[in-house]
């Protein structure tokens, strides 16, 4: 055998080695096909996975937020549920309070009737027994001679002609002619009768924070007419004798006397009068004699300038003004002055002094007053508001040193004292409830303040707003109660009224009005007729009727 047959193969080997070779491919390519198959199952598996675990924790979730919810509003039910309860108590409180008050009230208006019998009260002074029909009545005989329009005697000279008649039927009438002495007499009844209607005690205080919801008031006219002051408009007051007069003061020192025209849509200006002290001073508050015949105005106690002036309306022009000579306060402006709701013809004002003054009218004299002062250190800072309370001789002072005080006039000493924690710059009694009063405070969304002077320590409720022009509370922005002494209006550094109903349980007012183009400085209820007037920055007087 040689060496070349030996390396031979044969035929039949070859071709079996070539069929193992061709098949070895084929084998590797079928695993790696099972391989990718194992992939995509383990990743269908995987999403499959996912997906479940997701649902279930969708739905674990969903029960979740449905249990929060369901929590949520049991809470909510139950948080109603105690605010009741808490607003039940705080008014058995409040009914207890006024119990105990009203047997102590008793007691004590006892012992001083007791005590008024055996001696002579030192406010009387023995002038309980005037009458107001014997005193002197609003004539204005010298504005009708100067005036082409129809005065208010004249309007209202059918005034009395029938007491069947309402309000404000009565003061709609005219008549052409001159006022006779017979007509101020039907003026003065008309005005005695208001006095008496106003002392009809209402209990109001069950029904402040009693309703969800504000009863609201429709203003559906407003009158704009130019004041004719040449500066700003300081003080509006209504004649609390004949309905349709009113007067307005400025900065400028002069007071105009207006009448209201045609139910409201208007009003004229009869007279004008410069009221400037002697030493230049315009008056910074202004008040109606309970007469009607006359104004009183306060200025300043610095530079020895005069205190407090007399416009008598039934003299003439140039006599029209007179100064009191007293001048009890000792330095700094005369901030308010205001006649005390008694028998007696009296009033106060309060002063930078820190002092309360109280002003007996004299025995025989016209226009003589005495003054006393009631206190001089209870206050530590300007007083900015005084009023006097129905029910008692008391005359409530509030100050910018944070502090209401109840004086006491005939015990001679403070019978109530609060401390809130801002300064207070005017207090307002209500009109019908005679222990409610309202007082103004320096707090934003909280600038007024219900007490009833009964309670100690004790807030009734308290409303504001919110000023978008300004953040410093003026002293100037007045309010005024409406007539039932169920809401109150209050101007605003904005050009808005504000209505505050005492029967809504919220902070904020039931609703704004939008009277004028600048600051209001205060929107005064007329008595008979559905009337709101207004005096602003602008300079304008807004007539709204409502």
């Amino acid at each position: 055998m040689n060496g070349r047959g030996i390396l031979k193969k044969p035929k039949r080997e070859i071709e079996s080695d070539d069929d193992d070779e061709n098949k070895k491919p084929n084998q590797n390519s079928s695993k790696s096909n099972d391989v990718v198959d194992d992939v995509d199952d383990d990743v269908s598996t995987s999403y499959d996975e996912q997906e479940e675990a997701l649902v279930a924790l969708i739905e674990h979730r969903t029960k979740e937020v449905e249990h929060l919810n369901n929590r949520i509003s049991y809470y909510q039910s139950q948080l109603k549920q105690a605010e009741q309860r808490l607003q039940d108590s705080q008014s058995k409180l409040v009914s207890v309070r006024r119990k105990i008050s009203d047997k102590k009230g008793n007691n004590s208006s006892q012992r001083e009737a007791k005590k008024e019998h055996r001696s002579r009260s030192p406010v009387n002074g023995g002038s309980g027994q005037r009458q107001l029909q014997s005193k002197p009545q609003l004539l204005i005989s010298n504005v009708s001679q100067r005036s082409s329009r129809p005065t208010a005697a004249e309007t209202g000279s059918k005034a009395s002609s029938s007491h069947h008649d309402s309000p404000m039927k009565e003061r709609g009438d005219k008549s052409h002619g001159t006022p006779s002495r017979s007509e101020d007499n039907k003026f003065g009844a008309v005005g005695a009768k208001r006095k008496l209607e106003c002392k009809e005690h209402k209990e109001l205080v069950s029904k402040v924070r009693n309703s969800s919801s504000p009863t609201m008031i429709q203003c559906y006219a407003s009158t704009h007419i130019p004041s004719q002051h040449k500066r700003k408009i300081r003080s509006l007051t209504l004649c609390p004798v004949i309905d349709k007069l009113f007067i307005t003061s400025a900065l400028d020192g002069m007071i105009h006397l207006w009448q209201i025209q045609a139910k409201g849509s208007g009003a004229t200006l009869l007279s004008s009068t410069e009221c400037l002290s002697p030493k230049r001073r315009w008056p910074e508050d202004i008040a109606w004699h309970p007469e009607g015949n006359r104004l009183l105005a306060v200025y300043s106690a610095d530079s020895g300038d005069n205190q407090i002036s007399v416009l008598n309306l039934n003299k003439s022009q140039s006599s029209r003004v007179s100064f009191i000579e007293e001048k009890p306060h000792v330095r700094g402006i005369i901030n308010c002055v205001t006649f005390m709701p008694w028998d007696d013809t009296c009033f106060a004002t309060g002063g930078s002094d820190h002092a309360v003054v109280f002003w007996n009218e004299k025995d025989g004299g016209y226009d003589a007053w005495k003054p006393k002062v009631l206190h001089r250190n209870l206050h530590s800072s300007a007083v900015m508001g005084v009023a006097g309370m129905r029910h008692k001789q008391m005359v409530v002072s509030g100050g910018a040193d944070k502090r209401i005080i109840g004086y006491d006039v005939l015990a001679g000493r403070a019978d109530y004292k609060y401390l809130i924690e801002s300064k207070c710059m005017n207090i307002l009694p209500n009109p019908c409830d005679y222990h409610l009063f309202m007082v103004q405070t320096g707090t934003p969304e909280r600038q007024l303040r219900l007490f009833d002077i009964r309670l100690r320590n004790s807030e009734l409720h308290s409303f504001g707003w919110k000023q978008e022009s300004s953040e410093s509370q003026s002293a100037l922005i007045n309010q005024a109660w409406s007539p039932d002494g169920l809401y109150l209006t209050s101007g605003s550094a904005d050009p808005m009224i504000h209505v505050f109903d005492i029967r809504y349980n919220a902070h904020k007012p039931s609703q704004s009005i939008k009277a004028h183009h600048k600051r209001v400085f205060k929107a005064e209820w007329h008595p008979t007729m559905p009337l709101l007037i207004s005096i602003s920055s602008d300079l304008n007087i807004g007539l709204h009727k409502i």
